[in-house]
Formats: C-alpha cells, sequence, structure tokens
C-alpha cells in the first residue's frame, strides 16, 4: 500500500434484500431482521432468497432499462447512490479519470434464461431473440452499463472473481488509484442471481440448496442443522479516492483501505482449503502492516454450507486462536448469499460499525456446530466495541479463489 497517500473510502451506494440504502440495511442487521423471502424460480417452485425491493427506474428509462441486464440495473442504482453520498461535485469532476471496478459472479444469465425459455415458446422462431444479446452477456457489463448511464469515459472492468468478487473490486479500484490511472473509482460487487434459475437447480443438485418452511431461517451459517446456501441478488459500489484529494475537498470519510490480499487454493472446483484462506488473511495483514492481534472485527464469508463453514473456522482458529480481542459476525444468516456483492455487504457492515461502534449479530444459531466454535462470534444482539482501529472482511468463491480486505477507522473525525 502506499502509505504516504492512503486510498479511502467516501462514499458508500446499497441495494441489499434487507434495505435499499445504507441506513435500511444497518437498521435491519443491529435488528436482527432477515431480508430472506419466499421466492418462486422457474421449475423448482418455492425456494428461500433474498430479494432486493430497490427502485429500477430511479436511475433509468424503462426503454434503455429493457436493453440491459438486472445486474446493471443493481449496479447503476448502487453507483449513483454512492455518487451521492460522496457529495463530490459531479458535474465538474473529470470523468475520463473515474474507473469503475465491479466484482460479480456471473451475469446476463436472467435475460438468456428468458430469451431461451421463450424461444420454446414460439417453436424457436429467432424472430423472438434479442438483438441485445450479445451486450448483455460480453464480460464487461455490467460495468459498461454504469459507464454509459453516467458518461464515465474512463477504465471499466467487471471482474469475475466468483463470490470473492466483491473483494476483488474494491482491490482492484485501490490499485488504479495507487497506481495514479484514476483520481476516483466506483468500486465493490453486484449480483442479479436470484432472477436465473440455473443457479438453484446446480446448487439443488450439489444439495447445497437451503430449505426451510420459513424463509428467514434458511440462511444458518455455524449451525449444525444447516443444510445450504440462500440463493440472493444485491450490490454495493464505493466510491474510493486517495486521501489528499478527500482532504481537498473536505469529504467524509468512511475508512482507509489498510492492506489486502488475493490467492487460490489451485486444487478443487468446488471445496475450500483452510491453509490457503489462513494465508490470505496473513498476506493482508502484513500488507497493513499489523498484527493479528490488532483486529477487532472480522466479516466471515461463511455461507451455510457444511463444509464451507468448516474450513473458514479452521482458518480463522488458525491464525487468531481463541484470543478474546477480536470479535466475528456474519450478514449471510441475514440476507443470504449475494454472491458477487458479498464482500461488499460484509464491508458495508464495517463501514458502519466504524461509525457507531455496534457490531451487528450472526442469526439463527440455535445449535452450534462443534466444527465452527468461535467463541468470538457475536449473537442474539449487538456487541458495542466503541471506538476500534482494525477490521477484516473475507470473501472466498469457487475454484479456490480466496480474497481478504482490512479496513482502518479513519485517521481523522468523520464529518
Amino acid at each position: 500500500m502506499n502509505e504516504r497517500d492512503p486510498i479511502v473510502i467516501t462514499g458508500i451506494g446499497l441495494a441489499a434484500p434487507n434495505g435499499s440504502s445504507r441506513g435500511e440495511y444497518r437498521a435491519a442487521l443491529l435488528q436482527g431482521r432477515s431480508g430472506v423471502v419466499a421466492f418462486e424460480t422457474r421449475h423448482l417452485g418455492i425456494v428461500p432468497a433474498g430479494v432486493c425491493e430497490f427502485d429500477e427506474f430511479q436511475y433509468q428509462r424503462a426503454s434503455v432499462r429493457r436493453k440491459g441486464t438486472r445486474a446493471g440495473s443493481v449496479a447503476i442504482y448502487c453507483a449513483r447512490q454512492a455518487l451521492q453520498d460522496s457529495q463530490l461535485d459531479w458535474p465538474n469532476v473529470a470523468v475520463d479519470r473515474v474507473g469503475i471496478c465491479l466484482g460479480i459472479t456471473e451475469h446476463g444469465n436472467v435475460e438468456t434464461e428468458n430469451q431461451i425459455h421463450e424461444l420454446g415458446q414460439y417453436n424457436n422462431d429467432l424472430g423472438t431473440w434479442s438483438n441485445y444479446h450479445n451486450s448483455r452477456t460480453v464480460a464487461n457489463n455490467p460495468a459498461g452499463e454504469v459507464s454509459i448511464n453516467l458518461g464515465i469515459t474512463g477504465p471499466h472492468l467487471t471482474i469475475g472473481a466468483a463470490c470473492a468478487a466483491g473483494n476483488a473490486g474494491l482491490i482492484h479500484g485501490a490499485q488504479l488509484l495507487t497506481l495514479g490511472e484514476i483520481d476516483v473509482a466506483l468500486a465493490g460487487g453486484v449480483s442479479e442471481s436470484i432472477r436465473s434459475f440455473g443457479i438453484f437447480a446446480s446448487f439443488h443438485s450439489q444439495r447445497a440448496l437451503a430449505r426451510h418452511d420459513d424463509p428467514t431461517k434458511a440462511s444458518r451459517p455455524f449451525d449444525l442443522n444447516r443444510n445450504g446456501i440462500v440463493v440472493s441478488e444485491g450490490g454495493g459500489v464505493f466510491v474510493l479516492e486517495r486521501l489528499s484529494d478527500a482532504r481537498r475537498r473536505h469529504a467524509r470519510i468512511y475508512a482507509e483501505i489498510a492492506g489486502y490480499a488475493m490467492n487460490s487454493d489451485a486444487r478443487d472446483l468446488v471445496n475450500p482449503f483452510s491453509e490457503r484462506q489462513r494465508q490470505c488473511m496473513e498476506l493482508a495483514l502484513r500488507r497493513a502492516g499489523i498484527d493479528a492481534d490488532e483486529v477487532c472485527y472480522l466479516g466471515t464469508h461463511a455461507t451455510g454450507t457444511d463444509r464451507g463453514d468448516a474450513v473458514e473456522c479452521e482458518s480463522i482458529q488458525g491464525l487468531f486462536g481463541d484470543r478474546s480481542g477480536i470479535h466475528i459476525t456474519n450478514t449471510k444468516s441475514l440476507i443470504g448469499h449475494t454472491m458477487g456483492a458479498a464482500g461488499a455487504m460484509e464491508t458495508a457492515a464495517l463501514l458502519s460499525a466504524f461509525e457507531d461502534g455496534l457490531i451487528h449479530p450472526t442469526i439463527n444459531l440455535d445449535d452450534r456446530d462443534p466444527q465452527c466454535d468461535l467463541k468470538q462470534l457475536v449473537t442474539q444482539s449487538p456487541r458495542d466495541l466503541g471506538n476500534f482501529e482494525y477490521g477484516m472482511v473475507n470473501s472466498f468463491g469457487m475454484l479456490g479463489i480466496n480474497s481478504t480486505v482490512v479496513l482502518r477507522r479513519p485517521r481523522q473525525p468523520m464529518i
């Protein structure tokens, strides 16, 4: 990291299953209010899922929205909210010096599946096939949709990093700023996953799709009776700047990006590896220039799968042991797994904790799995930490991609 001019977060835009703004999201987390509902999807019927309720047309005309993707609409909403929150003088920002770095698991599947279904209804008449198919499915969508919507002419990148993608977007945005390639980054992650039956079907075939009579209780990280992933949609986009630029315009600073790391298991398509996860966390701490005992907050990746949760707990215990100074939490118990946005959701929770000093509880933990016996896990009700300096967010993904981001409480008061 560039110690002379750190990268800071000055704006937050969010669309979550339990809130369409950072304030709504924060209130729901602290209240332990789930955003998971019963959702009907093609071929599988009713499943628990995290559904976002933001207004798609707040920043897009209906005619433009029809040409794009659900992921693009999530990204545009979050990017616009983040810019508004940052209080940047947007009409006077040099748009060729703004970069867009958005992580994602997949995109375009929603519209493609719908087109294939419609094709079958019309005897495979290719006249029903949209001429926007290619622009919806190319790898640089949805960042490209944000670029067009906001008139940003700097680089736009959609970063495929499975469920580590939200962190990857943040990391890449910070790197471009450190290199001096841009002056402002819109960075984070988005997900449209619930609109595609294929992702539900795949987890179902893997016996990794959560089921429960009460959808709000379906997402159960660390619980002995967890039975899989609750698929969710959402997005988190952050405005990043160099500290000197943020101070020059008297911006409110939420946090400094103190360190980060990404690595690969290089072992298996789906099964995680605790040693490589631990090494990722260690590298992020080393780059931040701190020891493990300086971390007070840890946002976990845990998705509610048997092996995934147990392996992450093993990696956490291998690094932190039973040290009482760290406090561990999880957002997926409240909103499900937002896939490419997962790291961004955890980051948004950490940024709020820097402000109010509270760590939200992990819910649905009725019978803790002995393999997930993290004694520092916050449950039942929020825990008041007061002012703390460092927090960490983990996000791990399929094909063995791991990411960790370390954030530092701003060195100047937040305004």
